[in-house]
């Protein structure tokens, strides 16, 4: 009855969001609370919201002062040199420019954190993306794509399994190194397409050369306004602190380093950050309340969006309904299958993020699996390697259970839905990619 409950609870979340009928906020909170109820655990869904937010709290504050902090830089100018250098490497074609977003998007993932990349790469990227007229949806693809392959030993879902299934995190990860490798071919092939089709659309409409990259890098960073794009307003100029230049650059490596280090939670050091870049940058309080109103309502409504989260994994993890679906799910896998195992979670576990929130597939349903796969006879470690394929390392930035999801929809300012469509495909494909060079390998023998 609570698998069914819980399959029920989570296919509405998903057709409501995914059909606009309903505001991720409002299904989020609408839905499990309906279901909860619905399955008899009354007042004690208050508890299960209360629980789950305990759990998102940190993650929320960390996202609301990451999301000012990095407004706050850009503001005064600090991201231009990225945005300069990939230009300059990648000159003004679009097939190159999106090749290099997913360039970027790898190097700063190298911190593990799937928030970060998005909070560093699309503020980045996205005012050339608009300079050069390539869809917003392709920027939000290609950094989904470098993040989501770019599984290491130190990010969340190697860790999680590493630590539910008791082996070390270098075991799982180094026989699937060369599987990464193949992912990644796949990701640049895709960034590269992706980018030649957006040349060919601004071909179409009757753009028939590539625009010189002077003149990119003069539109986008403020140039003659008389050029074909309007460039920045004057106001925009006088709020950008270019001797500070390095100074901001400094601060914002020591953060993410010290994220890296892990002796410091992420969201302490964007509080402390933000306040620190806020008062060297904008000394006038009143300029500080403006810069904190600018970026306020994003802040707002990732917060909100997070927290509403956090209800719904609260009650799908607290009722019980995660854990019967696990049950269910395994309890259904055909005995000839067994063997089998890893290879049918490699390829369904990019479509199970849509399912499972990490903590709640991780710690509760993959350990079910690999019980089950040890009746047959299948190692532990290749359970967890099937997992980290797909299930919220693909799958994670167009997972509605995942507030990375919503940081991206909310910077490049997309549709949730017009996201999932057009990125969940192709991180499948690269999933699926995987999977047969992990089986092609050895990794899975058949």
């Amino acid at each position: 009855m609570l698998a069914l409950l819980g399959v029920l609870t989570v296919t509405a979340l998903l057709v409501l969001i995914v059909s606009r009928k309903a505001s991720p906020l409002v299904a989020l909170i609408a839905v499990p609370v309906i279901a909860s109820l619905g399955g008899g655990f009354g007042l004690s869904t208050a508890k299960f919201i209360l629980s789950g937010i305990q759990e998102i709290a940190p993650v929320a504050a960390m996202f609301v002062f990451a999301i000012l902090y990095f407004g706050i830089i850009t503001d005064a100018g600090t991201l231009e040199p990225i945005i300069r250098g990939i230009v300059r490497a990648a000159g003004a074609r679009p097939s190159r420019v999106v090749v290099g977003s997913a360039v970027l998007a790898l190097l700063v993932h190298l911190d593990g954190s799937g928030a970060v990349t998005f909070l560093v790469t699309i503020p980045a990227m996205l005012p050339l993306y608009d300079r050069l007229n390539i869809d917003r949806r392709v920027l939000a693809c290609v950094a989904s794509m470098a993040a989501g392959v770019n599984f290491l030993p130190w990010t969340g879902p190697t860790i999680r399994a590493s630590a539910s299934l008791h082996i070390p995190a270098t075991h799982l990860f180094r026989p699937l190194l060369p599987v990464q490798i193949v992912g990644l071919a796949f990701v640049f092939t895709a960034a590269w397409l992706l980018g030649r089709q957006a040349e060919k659309k601004g071909s179409d409409r009757g753009s028939t050369r590539v625009r010189p990259e002077s003149d990119v890098i003069r539109d986008t960073f403020g140039g003659d306004p008389t050029a074909g794009v309007a460039g920045i307003s004057e106001l925009e100029r006088k709020r950008r602190t270019p001797r500070l230049l390095w100074v901001n650059g400094g601060i914002t490596i020591a953060i993410v380093a010290v994220m890296i280090a892990g002796t410091i939670d992420p969201a302490v050091m964007f509080m402390i950050g933000t306040a620190i870049v806020l008062t060297i940058n904008y000394p006038d309080p009143a300029e500080q309340r403006a810069r904190i109103d600018a970026h306020a309502r994003a802040a707002l409504m990732m917060a909100a969006i997070l927290l509403a989260a956090g209800a719904f994994t609260g009650i799908m993890r607290d009722s019980g309904m995660l854990t019967a679906m696990a049950n269910a799910a395994v309890g259904a896998v055909p005995p000839r299958l067994g063997p089998h195992l890893p290879i049918v979670l490699a390829v369904s576990a990019m479509p199970l993020s849509l399912l499972f929130d990490p903590d709640s597939f991780y710690f509760g349903v993959l350990p079910v699996i690999a019980g089950a796969a040890g009746q047959f006879g299948v190692p532990a470690v290749q359970v967890g390697q099937a997992a980290l394929l797909g299930q919220m390392t693909t799958g994670f930035p167009v997972s509605p259970l995942t507030p990375a999801t919503f940081l991206v929809v909310g910077l490049t300012g997309i549709e949730l839905s017009e996201h999932q469509r057009f990125t969940a495909p192709l991180l499948f494909a690269a999933s699926l990619i995987m999977a047969a060079a992990a089986v092609l390998f050895g990794v899975f023998p058949l």
